[in-house]
């Protein structure tokens, strides 16, 4: 396993004020033992669950001409028709994925093709599974057109403790299914709108792999 490069600034900060505390406690409350191991205990907690959030694991990624992959770990929590008024302005099938703090946070490209129309929005950061989040919190627009001619939107948004969205593409790029094009920093959504009728092959509360789950098949 190794660490994403969106980590290295973070780590490297998260170090620095465990190595102040830590010496600060050493310094202050030197003849305090236990006061002292129990930080030394919160810093390795800390550490650990800061380096654990930036892990790139090595994966074998599945790659599909006809289907649409997962772009981020987490758990389904939404399935269902619903208006995209952003770009397609018409009905569209929604399919989000939830990521907590513990999954992996890359955001792959679910197909390959040609991406039509990119946009940051800034915004609020509510809660990610709040259904408003995915029209007021701060996020990307993505649009890739196979070379079927199926175009399919995904949106990265920024939860209550996502505060950076990090996107790599622009309007007119080449994209290849699992490859990243994103990554978002501590809990967020991915929402994809697909054709009505796509057959998707999820269900409600299913935890799913980045690059790896199938999530449904191309029209």
């Amino acid at each position: 396993m190794t660490i994403h490069k969106e980590g290295y600034t973070t780590i490297a900060v998260s170090v620095l004020f465990i190595f102040i505390v830590n010496a600060v406690i050493d310094y202050k409350f030197a003849d305090i033992t236990w006061l002292r191991y129990f930080v030394y205990l919160l810093s390795l907690v800390l550490f650990v669950t800061v380096l654990q959030f930036f892990r790139n694991p090595s994966r074998s990624f599945t790659l599909s001409h006809n289907q649409i992959i997962c772009p981020a770990d987490g758990k389904v929590v939404v399935i269902e028709e619903t208006e995209e008024g952003e770009y397609f302005k018409d009905k569209r099938l929604q399919v989000s994925i939830f990521m907590s703090p513990v999954n992996v946070h890359i955001n792959r490209n679910p197909i390959s093709g040609i991406v039509k129309f990119f946009k940051y929005h800034p915004g609020k950061y509510l809660a990610a599974w709040n259904p408003k989040s995915s029209t007021e919190n701060e996020r990307t627009t993505v649009v890739v057109e196979h070379e079927n001619g199926t175009a399919i939107l995904y949106r990265q948004i920024a939860g209550a403790l996502a505060r950076r969205i990090v996107w790599y593409v622009k309007e007119g790029d080449a994209v290849e299914q699992g490859k990243e094009f994103g990554f978002i920093k501590f809990g967020s959504r991915v929402d994809l709108f697909l054709p009505l009728g796509t057959k998707v092959d999820l269900q409600l509360n299913q935890v799913v792999k980045g690059g790896i789950t199938v999530l449904g098949e191309l029209s």
